[in-house]
């Protein structure tokens, strides 16, 4: 499955990464992240598994550890995939204006961002 984002972090800086967004539910089906949307929020997936689906076509799948919006956020461009919950969720949300806090607060985890950021990018 996936590398979890928070791995690259002290466990400090992990546990102030989950302490600035909302814990949420999301129910199996929802689609928290739509295709050519503007980037508002991203979710680091905590329980349950997501597709991203580029045009309808399923282009990965991602689990726990995973945050999901963050390309289109670090990019400055519209959403260039859908997420659609394949299970129940719980994620940590954030605003775009908190990812970008986050990532200057603290580096690492900018750093973790912006190298999934560019591996998505290069995998499309």
């Amino acid at each position: 499955m996936t590398d979890s984002i928070l791995d690259a972090l002290e466990p400090a800086d992990a546990q102030r990464v989950l302490a600035a967004g909302n814990a949420l539910r999301l129910p199996q089906g929802w689609s928290p992240i739509a295709e050519s949307t503007p980037a508002d929020k991203a979710y680091l997936i905590t329980e349950g598994e997501v597709s991203v689906r580029k045009g309808g076509v399923e282009v990965a799948t991602l689990g726990p550890g995973a945050v999901v919006g963050e390309t289109a956020i670090v990019n400055r461009t519209l959403r260039s995939a859908t997420v659609v919950a394949l299970t129940p969720l719980r994620v940590v949300h954030f605003t775009s204006e908190r990812i970008e806090q986050l990532a200057d607060e603290i580096p690492a985890f900018g750093a973790a961002l912006r190298a999934a950021a560019a591996g998505r990018a290069a995998g499309s």
